[in-house]
């Protein structure tokens, strides 16, 4: 019932978020889909063009293609998934691009329309060409939090310019008794990470505990094919910090694995503080990055040294393995 008022001693808000429609010139006239629609299909598209060229866009632009549909990935800023550091956009960018699939890189003036072949999308300002043509559009713009329909206002609950609910460190709203957990609060939109939220809630309410979200080290993966996995600081934000940063590099054509597999493609990055001798963050991109991230992750959330990774006997053969062996190469960020 629209008028119904619930009230509770405690209410815990976890109402997700939905693909980002963006207000682009065209987009109510033409046909598209988002992340959740595109499951829908029920043919397979000639042609899917995607407006952008983040995590969602490219892992939905590689199974299409593999699919045998042609694809066009469409990004307004100049290199693709742009929080990642410049090389691990190359290193992506490149790995699709032997697949076929075509970029269109700072389309700076995106508008929409229907055309014969299905949907065209103009990619620059200039008057007409260039365009692209295709037979689906797949809109991969972000998310928005589904607070907008919820009267947080009539309750005094505080949302960001974003819709985003603002939480404390526990994730409490600046409401008593209310908290919000998930993707509409804007602390990492990942499935991992809105269960850690329930953790976090759960703990500090029943246990006593005082777990907090800055106690959580960012890591997510992005599931293309080889895959990429992503723990802490980027080497843009390592800089950015101006702590004496080490890193240490290595291409997957030298991790026997990946060339046993077929499958060297990629690199592994890892960031290290001079002086505490910390891991400040890592990139595995590559044939089983998704899962040996974890070496590196769990050693950073033990606030343990480098060096404990350093001198670890890992297995034979795995991809793990050459984490010990690459630490071995640290090198000041020049």
């Amino acid at each position: 019932m629209a008028d119904q008022v619930l009230t509770a001693n405690r209410i815990f808000i976890d109402v997700g978020g939905r693909a980002t429609i963006p207000p682009l010139p065209g987009v109510g006239d033409t046909p598209y889909l988002t992340n959740s629609t595109l499951l829908d299909l029920d043919t397979l598209p000639r042609h899917l063009v995607i407006v952008g060229g983040g995590y969602v866009g490219l892992e939905f632009g590689q199974i299409f293609r593999r699919f045998g549909s042609d694809v066009t990935i469409i990004e307004k800023q100049s290199r693709l998934i742009a929080a990642e550091d410049e090389d691990v956009s190359t290193g992506v960018r490149e790995i699709l691009e032997r697949e076929g699939i075509h970029f269109r890189l700072n389309a700076n003036c995106i508008a929409l329309s229907r055309a014969k072949t299905g949907i065209a999308a103009k990619v620059a300002c200039e008057d007409g060409e260039p365009e692209v043509n295709g037979s689906h559009l797949l809109l991969a713009m972000g998310r928005t939090p589904n607070t907008d329909d919820l009267g947080l206002d009539k309750a005094g609950v505080v949302r960001d310019s974003h819709g985003y609910i603002s939480v404390d460190d526990q994730l409490r709203t600046n409401v008593s008794g209310i908290w919000a957990l998930g993707d509409c609060n804007g602390h990492g939109g990942f499935t991992h990470t809105s269960y850690n939220d329930f953790e976090i809630v759960a703990a500090n309410l029943l246990d006593g505990g005082m777990r907090r979200v800055t106690d959580r080290i960012p890591a997510y993966n992005l599931y293309v094919d080889p895959p990429l996995g992503r723990a802490g600081m980027t080497e843009a934000q390592a800089r950015q910090s101006g702590r004496p940063v080490l890193m240490a590099k290595r291409p997957m054509t030298r991790v026997g694995r990946a060339v046993e597999k077929g499958e060297t493609q990629g690199f592994m990055k890892i960031l290290v503080d001079r002086d505490s001798k910390q891991i400040l963050g890592a990139n595995i991109l590559g044939t089983g990055g998704d899962e040996a991230i974890h070496c590196i992750l769990d050693v950073m959330y033990a606030r343990a040294p480098y060096t404990v990774l350093r001198h670890a006997v890992h297995i034979h053969p795995t991809v793990c393995e050459l984490i010990p062996t690459m630490l071995g190469d640290l090198q000041p960020l020049g």
